[in-house]
């Protein structure tokens, strides 16, 4: 997934920065920001026990299967819809049942409705988000999914792999160039080509890795953890609304939308999101939780200083940083935000806790 602020490119930097601190002892990482989990699923390929939170719902769903899911799933609850699963290995059982939900008949759905040209046409705003033909396969397998959990068809675990194998193939699709902030005028070639949806990784750590959907603030006071990791919003971009009908697919809750967009028309900024109440979210979050370390990554552009930041984080214990160069996201140009420099800086502060 394209996501603002991913760690994808900074993963060996930050693995071995916080090696030189912590040491190679496997030990408990709390991700409290945890985006689409790309912090988390490096770690817990490494062997360390994973806590994972975002108070997005859609990065919810998607850590709630690779964060958690260690096992192959059996589907047993699908076999007499799905005869083929009684003689299918274990290995091969997601992609039966992958394979059937990319076969069902296609119906309209809240997708199609809001969010694709053909069920906008005669509405204020015409959205292209999706071709007509994928908001449709969007719809279907959504509304299925929904029918097999409330059914009891399916185990939270099952549910949630098959929902994160959706909307991972459905973001993949998108008629965007980035993020859902906007969409483009006509469809991409990408965005032509059918969603299929097809089975995710699983990872197996051996170890008892947990999912929260809670604000971080809350959470740090809740949990206890070696390694917490911070990677909060820097800026005043609203994730919220970058990510907003991933939102939608993950709840499917057919809410109140407005604009152009198509937005959800309720939505509550992360305090991180502003420049005055950054300050004090993040004293605060500091005070409360309970770890032997802490990490922050935050670049140059963020909402804090570097003063603040080691003022703040030094109240708890020794403070140091690391440093990394890397390239602009890339939206940052497409979305001309007239920055000059092709270069930013990710600072990885650290705290040994007293």
């Amino acid at each position: 997934m394209n996501y603002i602020g991913s760690k994808l490119r900074l993963l060996n930097f930050l693995e071995t920065s916080i090696k030189k601190i912590v040491g190679d002892d496997l030990c408990t990482l709390c991700d409290v920001f945890a985006g689409t989990g790309t912090v988390g699923v490096h770690f817990k390929k490494l062997g360390y026990k994973v806590i994972s939170n975002d108070l997005q719902y859609y990065s919810y769903v998607m850590n709630r299967h690779f964060i958690v899911n260690n096992n192959l799933l059996e589907y047993k609850g699908l076999e007499n819809d799905l005869p083929d699963l009684l003689k299918s290995s274990i290995e091969s059982k997601s992609k039966v049942v992958c394979d059937y939900l990319n076969n069902l008949p296609l119906i309209f759905g809240f997708i199609y409705e809001n969010y694709a040209s053909g069920g906008t046409i005669n509405q204020e705003h015409t959205r292209l988000y999706f071709s007509d033909e994928n908001a449709k396969i969007c719809d279907t397998i959504r509304i299925k999914l929904n029918e097999w959990k409330t059914t009891n068809k399916l185990t939270d675990n099952e549910f949630y792999y098959l929902l994160a194998c959706l909307i991972d193939s459905t973001d993949k699709k998108a008629n965007t160039a980035s993020v859902y902030g906007a969409f483009l005028k006509s469809i991409k070639k990408s965005a032509a080509d059918k969603i299929i949806i097809t089975p995710l990784e699983v990872i197996d750590n051996n170890q008892d890795n947990m999912v929260y959907n809670k604000d971080s603030n809350l959470l740090v006071s809740q949990i206890n953890c070696d390694i917490l990791y911070l990677d909060p919003p820097y800026n005043n971009r609203v994730y919220g609304d970058n990510y907003h009908i991933l939102e939608t697919i993950a709840k499917y809750d057919n809410p109140p939308i407005k604009g152009k967009t198509g937005n959800r028309a309720q939505k509550t900024p992360s305090s991180y999101s502003k420049k005055s109440e950054v300050k004090r979210a993040f004293t605060e979050l500091i005070k409360n939780c309970n770890s032997k370390y802490i990490f922050l990554s935050y670049n140059n552009e963020g909402l804090l200083s570097m003063d603040e930041i080691k003022d703040i984080m030094s109240t708890k214990g020794e403070y140091g940083v690391f440093t990394k160069a890397y390239q602009r996201y890339k939206s940052d140009k497409d979305e001309n935000r007239n920055h000059k420099d092709i270069q930013t800086f990710e600072y990885l502060h650290y705290v040994i806790c007293k």
